[in-house]
């Protein structure tokens, strides 16, 4: 089967991403967009109206984008905001009606062992990896060599965490303190079911919320994929990147380095759910990786598997 270029565009809870690869899977553009598809979810139970044209209105963006640049195929998948909301079957018609593309909204497990084969991506290791993916949504959790073995994914991501746990600007200590807990309880009962899960060897983490912190220890003044993509994340600088954001009220946050505005309202809920998973399963360090999701979901198209 002859390969093609593809444009994959992932809708999230947080943000609406692109990724367009030429036929040989090399990057030809990647843009992350935040469309809070996700907002109010949690308390409504439903994706709200100006929730949905603003990622409709994104996703008409990046097809041009794609279209541009002479992409041969388009995917456009969904992750936890349209597994769980009761009126995804509208933005499903909503997206169908506009742009004529249909969207594939993934299972937790999909989801996790796309993330892991982008995550993976041009690496030449054969250890066992985790790889730790921190949404918007949900946060999973994936374990392999060289594809998925197996998989957990839980309710906590930076958006609905901050919509249930977090509601003052800075957070009370007593909240940060309740949604730690509350990720850590989760995984407690992962690793008991999951062992390997604990302490594993080598852990890559993708994802918004971790390549911003790692961002932020950096102190990237402006983006810089190729400065992120590698780094190396200690819990040490974790929790001191943790502690910096969670004691600042928004306007204070947004003067750090290497944080968006557009994310500094969620990010402390993110650190909350790394620190807690860094903490409970014993990880010392992680490797950042700026492919993920896009990335498994690109090659599964360019080579038709």
């Amino acid at each position: 089967m002859s390969q093609v270029s593809v444009a994959v565009i992932d809708v999230g809870t947080n943000s609406t991403n692109l990724l367009v690869t030429d036929a040989n899977g090399n990057q030809l553009c990647r843009n992350v967009a935040v469309t809070r598809l996700g907002e109010n979810l949690h308390s409504t139970g439903e994706l709200s109206t100006n929730a949905i044209e603003r990622t409709l209105h994104t996703i008409d963006q990046h097809i041009a984008t794609a279209q541009s640049l002479g992409a041969e195929k388009l995917v456009i998948v969904g992750t936890a905001a349209c597994r769980r909301a009761q009126n995804a079957e509208h933005f499903v018609s909503q997206l169908l009606q506009r742009t004529g593309l249909t969207l594939e909204i993934l299972t937790e497990e999909q989801e996790a062992s796309l993330a892991f084969s982008g995550a993976l991506s041009g690496s030449t290791h054969t250890s066992p990896t985790l790889v730790l993916d921190i949404g918007g949504g949900s946060t999973e959790y994936t374990l392999g060599v060289l594809s998925a073995d197996q998989s957990v994914s839980i309710p906590f991501g930076a958006v609905t965490s901050t919509a249930s746990h977090l509601s003052t600007d800075p957070p009370y200590p007593e909240d940060l303190t309740n949604l730690i807990g509350a990720v850590a309880d989760e995984l407690e009962e992962i690793g008991r079911a999951m062992p390997a899960m604990v302490s594993p060897p080598r852990v890559i983490g993708v994802g918004g919320t971790i390549v911003t912190i790692a961002a932020v220890e950096i102190g990237l003044q402006q983006f810089d994929e190729s400065a992120v993509h590698g780094f190396e994340l200690t819990r040490d600088a974790a929790e001191d990147v943790f502690r910096t954001l969670a004691t600042e009220p928004f306007e204070d946050r947004i003067l750090n380095p290497g944080l968006p505005r557009d994310r500094a309202d969620i990010i402390v809920a993110g650190c909350c759910i790394l620190v807690a998973t860094m903490r409970r399963l014993k990880i010392d360090a992680i490797t950042v990786s700026a492919r993920s999701l896009l990335d498994g979901v690109a090659e599964r198209e360019r080579l038709g598997t």
